[in-house]
């Protein structure tokens, strides 16, 4: 790698990878510490704050075993701090730019604190496995979920389209499936109304907020 390099979007985005052994388990874990504490990326968010505070948590220390495939979702503590560019205020941009929305995957509701632009990204276009915006900060101007526009949320390859341009769709209802870290992320319409503009192909790479098709009355 190197500066310039471009990072194609058939892989996920795993870059660097640290690999601590031990004679035991307890060893290792204490060496994954100790080298997460003095492991320094700058410049872009990774995911080192998380794996820091897994490696301390009882839940993966302890004997047996408790950690589980919804564990995250489900009893994972979060308390790390947003990742904010050196030279950055980080209170200040979380009092000025974020929003807290809640939204409902999978039947439960969830409250998520977002960064403005991005909570804008995510309304206008119902992503989230079907998340849906119920309350916006006082800040946000507008409305969020009037646009027409369905645009990506992630970097991926379109594997699936379910629409024709001119087709009639209700809200909900399946657009395209994209490939993104070796899962399938279905993309639905945000609203009801005529698929136009649909610039999807089988097959193509989209970057993130790349417009798919505008769904008009």
């Amino acid at each position: 790698m190197e500066s310039g390099s471009v990072i194609g979007p058939a892989w996920d985005s795993l870059l660097a990878k640290l690999i601590v052994t031990g004679a035991t388990r307890e060893q290792a874990l204490q060496r994954a510490a100790r080298a997460l504490g003095e492991f320094k990326v700058e410049g872009m968010a990774t995911a080192i704050p998380f794996h820091q505070a897994v490696v301390v948590d009882p839940a993966f220390t302890a004997d047996p075993f408790r950690i589980h495939t919804r564990w995250i979702e489900t009893e994972f503590v979060n308390e790390i701090k947003p990742f904010a560019p050196v030279g950055t205020d980080a209170d200040e941009e979380e009092d000025g730019s974020r929003e807290t929305i809640v939204v409902e995957v999978g039947g439960k509701r969830l409250e998520v604190s977002l960064p403005v632009s991005l909570g804008m990204s995510l309304a206008r276009t119902g992503l989230a496995a079907g998340a849906k915006p119920k309350r916006r900060a006082a800040k946000k101007a507008g409305s969020a979920a009037s646009g027409d526009t369905l645009a990506s949320p992630m970097q991926g390859t379109i594997v699936k389209i379910a629409v024709e341009e001119g087709q009639e769709v209700k809200e909900g209802d399946l657009v395209v499936v994209l490939e993104a870290m070796k899962m399938e992320q279905p993309l639905n319409a945000h609203r009801s109304g005529t698929v136009k503009g649909l610039a999807a192909e089988v097959g193509s790479s989209v970057t993130s907020g790349a417009v798919i098709c505008e769904i008009k009355d």
